[in-house]
């Protein structure tokens, strides 16, 4: 009986299981496909991303495939008025300022690589049919077989089996509006290496650069109810003066934004699109599905190694949901402004777009965007923040073990490995921290009362303290 059942073996499921094997928790993960998705979806590999990937040994891995955008380009219609360039947006911030472009599929290609170089692997073509819970564990119907399993968690999608089956609300909305996505090859009219967005008058087309020359995904409004490619290839052409060669993914969808009510339910847990589903505004969703399954392989890992009570299960559902409610408000408010057809908004973006976009990017704080974009700035209810980088102190979190940091302060006795870093204006030098496993600070306090304050932090949080 495998400690873990995960439904579902896209990137959420491939990285939750990635982090459980190399935990050591016996898992087995299930998807009705043949393999790994052959179709891009997902594009942006966020800062926060690429640190949970360096943690597995898999940034250098990912950056190598990945396409740089290095440049914002605005205009209207077939008007093109610069490039802002992007720079290293957060530089000083994290190892990785820039924004990366590496589609889903090529994500699902290098988790299922690293899961089975791990020893561990996906039994594809297997649906799960049903799933209940039975004796405080769970029974599963997975192809025809029964599957039991101490946990389940359901990573399978926006039509999540798993939520449907425990009744789970997902509230939220759907946009009213139909769009088309294009991975197009041969693309002329657009500015090289940049993110480009522009508006004309009740439509728009925002393209990212790929991987490959001339190659981009380009998204735009879908014009009529019998939509096909050819419309798309016309329309790009006569309102923005964009041309392409061929298309390597075509396909129409409607944009979504829902949170699940609960994403713990006693045996179960929902993570990516199971629990929370939002526009690909900024690039968002499958970072924050990555990075559920990094928070809640740690905690699962220290349940089922009896490091920790089950109180510290629920605080996925208290750190992770929260994230989820933020972002599914923030992109569904940028989205409706987007895609709004009210003449006021229309007018509105053909004066923000091209001219004042610009300028703002260049007057504000670029670094605290970058730090909201890149997810480096999430904090958790009572569970601290993301270890600030510092330039070389985010190695020692390879290690997968909560430790203690001091930046000036010398060590205390306390049963955890203790890294030195030299000071930094971003920590007290009179101050102890405590790391998390998954590189978040649960507490500082001074070297007098670190240990008594941090044994407090982690029995409260239900680890249990060697």
């Amino acid at each position: 009986m495998p400690d873990v059942l995960v439904a579902g073996a896209g990137p959420t499921g491939l990285m939750l299981a990635n982090w459980l094997v190399k935990l050591g928790v016996d898992v087995m993960v299930v998807d009705g496909k043949e393999g790994p998705t052959t179709e891009s979806r997902a594009l942006v590999v966020q800062a926060r991303s690429l640190e949970v990937y360096d943690q597995l040994g898999l940034a250098e891995q990912v950056l190598g495939q990945a396409r740089r955008a290095t440049a914002l380009a605005p205009g209207f219609g077939s008007r093109v008025f610069g490039r802002v360039a992007l720079g290293p947006a957060g530089e000083g911030l994290t190892a990785y300022p820039w924004i990366e472009i590496l589609e889903q599929s090529r994500n699902e290609q290098i988790l299922y690589a690293n899961l089975r170089a791990l020893g561990g692997s996906v039994r594809w073509g297997s649906p799960l049919e049903s799933v209940t819970e039975s004796d405080g564990g769970v029974v599963a119907s997975v192809g025809g077989q029964t599957v039991r399993a101490r946990y389940c968690v359901g990573a399978d999608g926006a039509n999540s089996l798993v939520r449907r089956a425990l009744g789970i609300g997902f509230e939220g909305v759907t946009n009213p509006h139909l769009f088309y996505v294009i991975d197009a090859t041969g693309v002329a009219g657009l500015v090289a290496d940049a993110i480009n967005v522009r508006p004309s008058g009740n439509e728009f087309v925002i393209a990212f650069p790929m991987r490959g020359r001339h190659n981009f995904r380009l998204i735009g409004l879908v014009g009529s109810p019998s939509f096909a490619l050819p419309e798309a290839r016309d329309r790009l052409r006569s309102r923005f003066a964009v041309t392409f060669g061929d298309s390597r993914w075509f396909a129409t969808y409607k944009v979504h934004h829902r949170v699940a009510t609960h994403f713990r339910e006693r045996t179960f847990f929902l993570a990516g699109d199971a629990a929370h589903v939002h526009s690909p505004v900024g690039g968002q969703g499958m970072n924050t599905g990555l990075q559920d399954a990094h928070n809640l392989a740690f905690k699962l890992a220290d349940v089922l190694r009896g490091r920790a009570t089950d109180r510290w299960l629920d605080r996925y559902e208290h750190e992770r949901r929260p994230v989820a409610e933020v972002l599914v408000g923030t992109t569904d408010r940028i989205f409706a402004a987007v895609t709004s057809q009210r003449p006021w908004w229309r007018a509105a973006r053909r004066v923000a777009v091209p001219l004042i976009g610009p300028a703002a990017l260049r007057l504000a704080p670029r670094s605290r965007l970058f730090e909201y974009v890149s997810q480096i700035r999430i904090r958790y209810p009572g569970g601290g923040r993301r270890l600030p980088w510092t330039g070389g102190n985010h190695e020692v979190l390879r290690d997968n073990q909560w430790q203690i940091h001091g930046y000036g302060a010398p060590a205390v006795p306390f049963p955890l490995p203790y890294h030195s870093f030299p000071a930094h204006d971003r920590f007290r030098p009179d101050l102890l921290y405590l790391v998390r496993a998954d590189g978040f600070v649960a507490a500082a306090a001074p070297p007098a009362t670190a240990a008594e304050e941090f044994r407090a932090v982690m029995t409260g949080l239900g680890l249990v303290v060697p």
